[in-house]
């Protein structure tokens, strides 16, 4: 009988608890890693169409793309990129492309778009298609 009591009560601490909105701790994690998800791979879809004026491959096959997070907290998209060069003469015209684009994600209230040297970046980082494109396979 003891025993009995000591399961029904351990059952009872691992039951989930409702949240106000009737949803379980659980399905509201989920929920919220769906949206990351989302956003995320809404942000990369965007950015396959931001292309270096000067090469025909897209700036996230080329691996100028470095860091894409959604921080729900804040509503904030946060992107790390950087440049085929330091120098390079389309600078403003890419970064305010990428800007743009992601902008026009749903969700997301802000934008943190940062401009990166480290590491610096090399064809390495290329995807296989971008190389292939380029006639580097």
């Amino acid at each position: 009988m003891e025993k009995d009591i000591e399961k029904e009560n351990m059952e009872g601490e691992v039951r989930e608890q409702a949240a106000p909105d009737g949803k379980t701790s659980a399905e509201s994690l989920e929920q919220k890693v769906d949206e990351e998800m989302r956003i995320v791979s809404r942000a990369i879809e965007l950015l396959r169409t931001v292309f270096d004026p000067e090469i025909p491959v897209n700036v996230y096959d080329l691996g100028l793309i470095y860091k894409i997070d959604y921080t729900p907290a804040d509503k904030t998209l946060h992107v790390d990129m950087t440049l085929t060069a330091p120098g390079c003469p389309a600078a403003d015209f890419i970064m305010e492309d990428v800007r743009q684009k992601l902008l026009s994600v749903e969700g997301p209230e802000a934008v943190d778009l940062r401009l990166v040297f480290e590491p610096q970046w090399t064809q390495d980082m290329m995807s296989e298609e971008a190389k292939l494109e380029l006639g580097f396979l």
